[in-house]
């Protein structure tokens, strides 16, 4: 028996990869390595495929049927929200399109496990400052539409056919557990204050006059490797009688960007004094996930800090091919 992970050659997947290596799974990853590298895929079996194709299915199928698959982990979509808003038919394609055609290879080959990389994108512009599983569901954008779509797709496949499944929707992911696993998009907060000082420049802060202790935004920051680690615990826990099917992945604690640019000036060294910028449209003051539920339901608690994602992240940043000479 086997574990396919698709998408398990990028930033979050290439964490979860390793930790199964590690434990001894076979690992089967599928990857179209538009966005990462067949190296950080490690010692796995390493397919590549674009899981949107009109094929998808029978090669899914064929690789199911070839490596005893028995579970499925599925991280690949588009996840830019800006690009969600131009171009969303692209992302309905991607997103939904190649969440179906998985689906249909498992329903043919008997395969009923699946973990759902969600977001918390699925919330919107959430009125609560502590976000829980059954707060409202109002996506703003089709990127966080395409994964609250993706949730009512496997809801409607178990009914149908048995499938077992858990959304985990992530909240703001950061750091390394390896250096070489960095993240490598410059999409995020960490990233982009990196990207920055790299350039020489300062890093940006948009807004700093928000009803918050340093009038910056607060986010719930999880460290990738404390999340690859819920995506584990979750595989291991479905084939049980789970109360639920959507846990949030966070700490249950904020860090405002302020603090998470002096964090990153602390691990560096680096002047990281900001610029300081008007607000962008649509940012809460306040954003936290309630970290209860998974709490509660598969015993997972995230145990990395603040600092531990900062100093990663600088780990990486340094491992990487834009080394910081300080």
């Amino acid at each position: 028996m086997s574990v396919l992970v698709v998408g398990g050659a990028g930033y979050i997947g290439a964490h979860v990869t390793r930790l199964l290596r590690q434990d001894g799974v076979p690992v089967v990853v599928l990857d179209d390595l538009s966005t990462s590298s067949a190296e950080r895929a490690g010692d796995a079996t390493l397919v590549q495929l674009d899981v949107s194709t009109p094929e998808a299915p029978d090669a899914i199928a064929a690789l199911i049927r070839e490596h005893d698959v028995d579970a499925v982990i599925h991280f690949a979509a588009k996840k830019q929200v800006g690009e969600s808003v131009q171009r969303p038919l692209f992302y309905y394609r991607q997103n939904i399109g190649g969440l179906v055609n998985l689906l249909d290879a498992m329903e043919r080959e008997g395969v009923r496990k699946m973990i759902f990389s969600s977001s918390a994108a699925v919330y919107g512009e959430p009125v609560e400052a502590v976000v829980r599983e059954d707060s409202a569901t109002m996506p703003i954008n089709p990127y966080g539409r395409t994964k609250l779509i993706g949730e009512w797709i496997m809801a409607d496949c178990e009914r149908a056919w048995g499938l077992q499944w858990v959304a985990l929707r992530y909240f703001n992911v950061a750091g390394a557990g390896w250096p070489e696993l960095g993240d490598s998009a410059i999409m995020n907060l960490i990233p982009m204050v990196l990207d920055r000082l790299t350039s020489g420049e300062a890093p940006r802060v948009f807004g700093d006059d928000y009803e918050t202790p340093d009038g910056t935004c607060i986010r719930d920051y999880v460290h990738v490797k404390d999340l690859a680690e819920a995506h584990i615990v979750a595989l291991n826990a479905l084939g049980g009688e789970l109360p639920n099917h959507v846990y949030n992945v966070g700490t249950g604690t904020g860090s405002s960007v302020k603090e998470v640019i002096d964090a990153v000036g602390q691990a560096s060294g680096l002047d990281t004094t900001p610029v300081i910028e008007g607000r962008r449209a649509g940012d809460p003051p306040k954003l936290i996930a309630s970290a209860d539920r998974i709490a509660a339901d598969l015993g997972f608690k995230a145990s990395l800090g603040l600092t531990e994602i900062v100093e990663s992240a600088w780990q990486a940043w340094q491992a990487g091919p834009r080394r910081i000479e300080v």
